[in-house]
């Protein structure tokens, strides 16, 4: 997982937003709009990331299925490796690499 989560949010383009939709879904379940309107990001760009980190079990929906309006969380796997996400956003904040 911890592989996964540096290629994921350091290793490619759309990393930043990533992580920015994985610290929003930590403190509470959002939709593909409301993300969009909280992130301040385009719709199709959240809806981007979003099937990008379902496909490899970051998030799950609360539907089970691709639905307007599903919630989305972090999946159980993410939760546990929480705390890896948060050392690998620490690393990269301190060498100017996020934000």
């Amino acid at each position: 997982m911890k592989r996964l989560l540096w290629y994921l949010i350091a290793g490619s383009r759309g990393g930043v937003n990533r992580a920015r939709i994985i610290k929003a879904l930590h403190d509470r379940p959002y939709n593909v709009n409301q993300l969009s309107k909280e992130l301040d990001l385009d719709y199709k760009t959240i809806k981007h990331h979003i099937d990008v980190m379902e496909d490899h079990d970051i998030i799950v929906n609360s539907t089970g299925k691709k639905k307007y309006g599903a919630l989305y969380f972090l999946s159980n796997r993410m939760e546990e490796k929480y705390p890896i996400f948060q050392e690998i956003l620490s690393k990269m904040e301190r060498k100017k690499l996020l934000y």
